[in-house]
């Protein structure tokens, strides 16, 4: 494994980030596909020993069970000072005031959940969950200031909004000489390239660089289309929601992904892994693995150089959609498909 700087940090990371949503328990909230202790702790052992030192989670995954899964693994199994923990800070983590947000009070209190269920002292990465629409960025800023000053936090990520919203952020941290942003994690994938008009430009030219979720769309560029899995079907209504209206021109796309594996001999998931990494504002794809095949995919896509003629063939189909970036979270999509399964659901 070749490890590479985060941005303008010091930080090394691998060129792979494994995800955590899949790490928890179904019985703790969403997600309901996600494996449980035993099965988690395997493939974060297998990520680890392929040189993989770069976690994603969040407070909110299985409300906190993520976190625990993950911190209770590193522990066992790694080095505490090689590895890279990412988590975030925003969504709502129990009813009543104060339960959610970007305030200073809810910053405070959610460092130090996530701190304890991961059995650390100080998160390496710590992102808001989305921009906090009903707290002034000067308050949510001051506070993440302050918890790299005081130790908790090394350096500080943001996740999907408006490109102006975050060059707003971006400019404030500077007026204040307040510790700024070094990341942008959001959804970029062979069919989902909308922040190509104005987030990655601006990250360019700040020195950020991105955390791509969702490299593989769901999964959609990694298996023939139409084929169905048991995450896609518990997700279906979120899917559907975000792809339906693309669908025709989606399918081009993961028959040019499919066509270029089979020249190739590779599996479709490493081609869309490989195309991500000619991007050089992205620093690595977020794997959400759910078997060890999933992490040795990516591992593998490391190896893959696509040629233009390839990547043309890969890009070629795209055409405009709607801007996802709002909505993609998949905590808020399956909020959504539940309203939406509510609204339709026979009286």
């Amino acid at each position: 494994m070749q490890y590479q700087k985060l941005g303008r940090t010091g930080l090394d990371i691998s060129p792979i980030c494994l995800g955590g949503m899949g790490f928890g328990e179904p019985s703790h909230g969403y997600p309901t596909w996600s494996l449980g202790e035993e099965a988690s702790r395997s493939l974060i052992k297998h990520a680890l020993e392929a040189g993989i030192n770069f976690f994603d989670t969040a407070n909110t995954y299985s409300q906190g069970a993520s976190e625990e899964i993950l911190g209770k693994a590193l522990q066992d199994f790694a080095d505490r000072d090689s590895v890279v923990i990412a988590t975030k800070v925003r969504a709502p983590m129990r009813s009543g005031p104060n339960g959610s947000g970007l305030s200073r009070k809810a910053i405070m209190a959610e460092i130090n959940h996530s701190l304890t269920r991961l059995g650390t002292d100080y998160v390496d990465l710590y992102q808001i969950h989305r921009a906090d629409p009903v707290t002034p960025w000067e308050e949510t800023l001051e506070a993440l200031h302050d918890l790299v000053k005081a130790g908790k936090v090394r350096y500080l990520g943001a996740s999907s909004m408006k490109a102006w919203e975050f060059g707003k952020a971006l400019y404030l941290q500077r007026a204040n000489a307040w510790a700024r942003f070094v990341s942008m994690q959001d959804s970029y994938s062979l069919i989902g390239r909308e922040e190509e008009r104005e987030m990655l430009p601006l990250c360019v030219d700040e020195g950020i660089q991105t955390v791509v979720y969702s490299p593989l769309a769901r999964g959609r560029l990694a298996r023939p289309w139409g084929e169905s899995t048991a995450r896609s079907e518990a997700d279906a209504a979120a899917t559907a929601i975000l792809y339906s209206a693309t669908a025709d021109n989606d399918r081009e796309i993961v028959d040019a992904v499919s066509s270029i594996a089979a020249e190739r001999g590779v599996s479709r998931a490493q081609i869309a892994l490989a195309w991500l990494r000619r991007n050089p504002v992205v620093a690595a794809p977020i794997v959400g693995a759910l078997d060890t095949r999933h992490i040795d995919d990516a591992i593998a896509a490391l190896s893959i150089t696509l040629t233009d003629d390839e990547a043309a063939r890969l890009e070629s189909p795209y055409t405009p959609r709607r801007d996802i970036q709002g909505i993609s979270d998949p905590i808020e999509l399956a909020r959504m498909a539940a309203a939406v399964g509510a609204a339709t659901a026979p009286a």
